[in-house]
């Protein structure tokens, strides 16, 4: 016989077995009303309800039952539960009690007949320390799993710095001795002022660094984040006395992210100051290098006229350069990404480095040395703005040229690597990369310094000698074309700067290489509020054999166009008193909607409504007008 009677899910559940089915039913109404009840009249099959309901507490059995005796069923009880056991006898039998007690590990005994208020007492001190000695093996589960599975390292440790419990050693050390033996050496000094401070205070968080080794025979920094508490339980011990608990959580990646989210922010504010004056000073240098250029073309100089008109651009264009670098940060143009060819750009840079390295130089000796042999034919384009990687290149040479301050080399050289990146544009190679390394024979730097010079404005030259801006327009170029630089360097044995850059796919090549057809003759309309800018832009136009009309404003523009009717090229600046770039191409387009359309401008922060091009930037060459022409007018053939 076996009945079930439930009064609410809620309660303790117990298990009453007994073979006289009177019994049973006594013990059922005595405790119904307090307990889940089970009843078998069957030894065997109470050991299929405990199997079944392994949520059962305390189990009351008879001692003398047919086929298998009270003593006997707790034993086997015990091989799967951790129920409690009452064991019911109507015999004074000493020697089964003690086999009850010894083998199925009885909690008590009862004689029959039972004290009914007695028999209910000890039914609930039973089941309740079975239910409290279950809560805290739940603790005790979770509290492990948790330790096990958390990404941080905790210790547990009393008020005098013994640690209780801690996940980052193994167990065998676990509750060894001084808290301090489960942190790093860098970190001890550290937790042992936090936990004084926590004695006074309760709480208490440190950023602190740990320099470890970093695979490859030097060291890099671990950041560590350590929050350390006092336990507030019990409430009753003063806070001095209670148990403390470290959490180290490895927060490298964060300080390493927000670290470059600081560099962002002071690129976006250099570019906000940089960009207000950027304008008018791009026109007065376009005005003055273009006149420079066109007159070297229509006057016949002697030499030294044309070594002071020769000095003249070269300090203009690099006036240009300078305020580019400036611009490249917070509102940098973005950049004009198309296959680059290294064995055409690496040979054709060779002069301009080693000039550019022997500026300066004084007693020094100072060389450079391009290593060409990987460079074959079929070495892959590189999928970059050529313009600013020549830029970076110069940079990161005229950087190498400063820090061999008793003379030596600067190599460059380009080999294939893995790519990293999986997110790419769709011209782009996923499985290589170009590496192109930079490499000096200087005094290298310490990694303090290593960790700067990203940085706008920070240099380490000499008053007068450095803007602190090169690095920094490297950092910002290949942050926006899909590359990386990576920096390798080491006091007393120079420096390897190295670009990462991505292949283009041979098949996206093919679809770029464009035959360049001779610019036929056009009819151009210029349109721009600054009489000298106006005046060189139309004058490289008529050298080049274009039909060219030259205007300062849009109603002006529209004059033109109804006197002498449709042009093929309109050539607008961006930025004009009374009608911007965008508002002069709309209003055009309204009336020639086949006009092809070329921004100038001053400022790198605006980007044209209509078409793919960028603004060609002020102070422009002549060379420069050219391509910005032929490739506006392939990209709309294309």
């Amino acid at each position: 016989m076996s009945v079930w009677s439930a009064k609410g899910p809620s309660r303790p559940r117990i298990l009453l077995v007994d073979d006289e089915e009177e019994i049973l039913v006594a013990l059922e109404d005595l405790l119904e009303d307090q307990y889940e009840i089970l009843a078998t009249t069957d030894p065997f099959r109470a050991l299929d309800l405990l199997r079944a309901h392994p949520d059962v507490a305390t189990i009351i059995s008879d001692q003398r039952m047919p086929g298998l005796t009270g003593d006997q069923l707790l034993m086997r009880a015990r091989e799967f539960s951790d129920a409690r056991s009452i064991l019911l006898t109507g015999y004074a039998d000493l020697d089964a009690v003690v086999s009850a007690l010894n083998l199925g590990q009885v909690q008590a005994y009862v004689h029959k007949p039972w004290d009914s208020d007695a028999l209910r007492s000890l039914v609930g001190e039973v089941t309740q320390h079975c239910m409290a000695q279950r809560a805290l093996q739940t603790e005790q589960a979770l509290l492990r799993g948790l330790m096990e599975a958390l990404p941080i390292g905790l210790v547990f440790s009393d008020a005098q710095g013994r640690c209780i419990r801690s996940n980052i050693l193994d167990e065998a050390v676990e509750n060894a001795g001084d808290e301090l033996t489960h942190f790093p050496e860098a970190l001890r000094g550290e937790v042992r002022q936090m936990r004084e401070t926590v004695r006074q205070n309760g709480q208490e968080e440190r950023l602190i660094a740990e320099t470890v080794p970093d695979g490859n025979d030097g060291t890099t920094q671990r950041w560590h984040e350590l929050t350390r508490l006092a336990l507030a339980w019990p409430q009753n011990v003063p806070s001095a006395e209670r148990w403390q608990v470290s959490m180290d959580r490895d927060v490298t990646r964060r300080v390493l992210m927000e670290s470059r989210l600081r560099q962002a922010d002071k690129l976006q504010s250099l570019g906000t100051l940089a960009g207000g004056i950027a304008h008018d000073f791009n026109n007065l240098l376009a005005a003055i290098s273009g006149s420079l250029e066109l007159l070297e073309d229509m006057v016949e100089l002697d030499e030294t006229s044309g070594a002071l008109v020769k000095n003249a651009m070269e300090s203009a264009q690099r006036g240009a350069v300078l305020t580019r670098r400036l611009l490249q940060f917070g509102r940098p143009r973005e950049a004009r990404l198309a296959p680059v060819r290294l064995q055409e750009l690496l040979p054709g840079l060779e002069a301009l480095l080693v000039q550019s390295l022997k500026r300066r130089s004084g007693e020094r000796s100072i060389t450079c040395v391009l290593s060409l042999e990987e460079l074959s034919p079929d070495f892959p384009a590189v999928w970059s703005d050529q313009d600013q990687l020549e830029m970076a290149l110069l940079n990161l040479c005229v950087n190498a040229r400063d820090a061999m301050t008793r003379g030596g080399t600067v190599r460059v050289s380009a080999r294939l690597v893995g790519q990293k990146f999986d997110t790419l544009p769709a011209e782009c190679c996923l499985e290589q990369a170009v590496a192109i390394d930079v490499i000096d024979e200087g005094e290298g730097m310490s990694p303090e310094v290593m960790k700067r010079i990203f940085d706008p404005f920070f240099t380490t030259k000499d008053v007068g000698r450095g803007t602190g801006l090169g690095l920094s327009s490297v950092y910002g170029f290949l942050s926006r074309s899909y590359g990386e630089i990576v920096v390798d360097s080491t006091l007393g044995k120079g420096t390897c700067m190295t670009l990462l850059l991505p292949v283009v796919r041979e098949d996206a090549l093919t679809e770029h290489q464009a035959n360049e057809n001779k610019q036929l003759p056009l009819r151009v309309l210029v349109i721009d509020d600054e009489a000298p800018v106006r005046m060189v832009t139309a004058g490289f136009l008529r050298h080049d054999g274009h039909d060219v009309t030259a205007v300062s404003c849009l109603a002006d523009a529209l004059a033109a166009v109804e006197k002498k009717g449709p042009f093929d090229l309109a050539v607008i600046d961006m930025r004009m008193p009374d009608h911007d770039g965008p508002a002069c191409a709309t209003a055009l387009k309204e009336r020639m909607p086949h006009l092809k359309v070329l921004f100038i401008s001053g400022h790198t922060d605006a980007s044209p409504e209509h078409g793919k091009e960028e603004p060609l930037s002020k102070p422009f060459t002549h060379k420069g007008l050219q391509t910005a022409i032929q490739r506006l007018i392939q990209t709309r053939a294309n």
